[in-house]
């Protein structure tokens, strides 16, 4: 079975460990907060395999195991975008979340009640849906490396913080 985080809460190490990991978690808090009850499930999954998805028990009853997953991602890998599939009577799009600088990991936008020609009539909207979060990671990511140079800034000349209050 997948490798859960549940929700979006995620421990600390971890986040400081993967810079991928940390931009995956955000971006699930960002995201998974404003998605209807009812609507799409969205799962992230980051490079080293760890998982959110913004309806655990929804997507877990859909028994997807590591090995389904692996095939969408290495066909992500491969160029192939976005990667639509069908398990069950849930259509599945897929595309890669990349941030400006790096790749973060995957996004799956899962359609519940979906046949394979819904899912094909509604892959643009899923697509559009999994850009929007790459342009999240993007701007995570220019602001988490804002935030760093703040501080370096003011490390490096403390004077700063007295004239600025």
């Amino acid at each position: 079975m997948v490798n859960w985080v549940r929700g979006w809460r995620m421990k600390t190490y971890d986040s400081v460990l993967s810079e991928s990991g940390v931009v995956g978690e955000q971006v699930a808090r960002e995201i998974f907060s404003l998605l209807p009850e009812q609507g799409p499930i969205v799962v992230i999954m980051d490079r080293q395999g760890r998982v959110w998805a913004s309806d655990p028990e929804g997507f877990s009853a859909l028994k997807v195991d590591e090995g389904f997953l692996a095939e969408i991602c290495a066909k992500i890998d491969d160029g192939v975008e976005p990667v639509v599939a069908q398990r069950d009577d849930c259509g599945i799009v897929a595309g890669q979340l990349a941030g400006e600088r790096a790749v973060c990991g995957y996004v799956f936008v899962v359609l519940r009640q979906s046949t394979a020609e819904s899912t094909l009539l509604r892959v643009d909207l899923a697509e559009a849906l999994v850009n929007q979060m790459s342009l999240v990671a993007e701007l995570l990511e220019k602001s988490r490396f804002w935030r760093k140079q703040q501080v370096r800034q003011y490390a490096a000349n403390p004077q700063t913080v007295v004239a600025s209050n």
